[in-house]
């Protein structure tokens, strides 16, 4: 059991007065991957010219762009809402970037009211997800949110 409240306010301790996003989202990415068991993947898509582009990220390499309403993070992203899939090969449309991964949560983040990009974790584990991990996950971005809505960097 992960214990997100923890997780959390490690996020906020490393991110004080840091003033850079892609540092906060760096060490996000890291913090989530050292942390949580059975991930193989954990970073952030952030949008850019109508698409989600490869932001920080933990894990083997992965697809640099993703259509909106593409995929679990293409369709978390338009519906601004998140998606646990349990079976990614059971999601219509999913999008392999690593084929080890069986399951993935995506998280939407919003900055100032508007759709900033996705926190994207996958895991070589099907049903690895859980409705405690959505809830703590989406904390987490709120979280990293309130950072990123603070930093001097953030458009």
């Amino acid at each position: 059991m992960t214990d997100y409240s923890l997780l959390t306010r490690q996020l906020t301790s490393l991110s004080e007065n840091v003033r850079y996003t892609v540092t906060v989202l760096s060490n996000a990415s890291a913090l989530l991957y050292e942390t949580l068991p059975d991930l193989n993947w954990a970073g952030f898509y952030l949008l850019e010219d109508g698409k989600l582009i490869l932001g920080p990220f933990q894990g083997r390499t992965a697809c640099v762009e993703i259509e909106m309403g593409k995929g679990v993070c293409g369709t978390a992203a338009a519906r601004e809402e998140t998606v646990l899939v349990p079976d990614v090969h059971a999601f219509p449309g999913h999008i392999a970037c690593d084929s080890a991964s069986e399951s993935e949560i995506v998280v939407p983040m919003m900055i100032h009211g508007t759709l900033y990009g996705v926190l994207d974790i996958d895991s070589p584990k099907k049903g690895r997800f859980t409705e405690e991990d959505r809830v703590g996950l989406e904390h987490f971005v709120q979280e990293l949110e309130r950072i990123l809505e603070s930093a001097p960097e953030v458009r």
